[in-house]
């Protein structure tokens, strides 16, 4: 809950934004500042999951998507993540987070989203995500009937199915146990 003050500020100024397509990129003007720098001044691993965050939320209420999830008591929630560092961000500094849908599967919605320096991609992370209720997951069915088909060029890459079969854990149904 660190950037709940962030996350509220956006939610409010994105609905004042010029509406998108769930299914188009969003972008979203950040600056670094002194809460997202760790102790080598730049912005904290962990951190850039934290704005990322903040990205897709600025697509789904500018698609309007949050508000008909709100409605139907649907919430957002990650299922995996993966991201790749190339430059540093550091205190102060002015980038954009680029946020679009890569596609989705029978198991999660993928998200890429980099952030963006000068026309130039500083970090690029994957997330899948997952719409959940109180019933459980909310099928694919359920979500482009309420959100509308995804275009039919959205095309999940081949690598993201093994990268998600190789991450995954356990469902929740099954045991995990714990052992080095």
């Amino acid at each position: 809950m660190h950037l709940i003050f962030r996350t509220l500020l956006l939610l409010l100024t994105s609905r004042r934004r010029p509406p998108l397509s769930i299914w188009s990129a969003g972008s979203v003007r950040m600056r670094v500042l002194l809460t997202d720098i760790d102790i080598a001044m730049h912005m904290n691993n962990g951190m850039y999951f934290s704005v990322f965050d903040l990205g897709r939320f600025d697509l789904m209420v500018r698609s309007g998507v949050w508000q008909m999830m709100r409605r139907r008591g649907w919430s957002p929630v990650a299922a995996g993540e993966t991201i790749s560092f190339r430059k540093s961000l550091t205190l102060g500094r002015r980038y954009t987070i680029e946020t679009r849908i890569l596609g989705l599967d029978e198991r999660a919605i993928y998200f890429e989203q980099r952030t963006v320096v000068d026309d130039e991609i500083y970090a690029r992370a994957v997330i899948a995500t997952r719409l959940v209720s109180a019933s459980g997951p909310v099928s694919n069915e359920e979500i482009i009937a309420t959100f509308g088909a995804p275009p039919e060029d959205l095309v999940l890459p081949e690598w993201i199915h093994q990268w998600r079969i190789d991450n995954a854990l356990p469902s929740t149904r099954r045991p995990a146990p714990h052992a080095w």
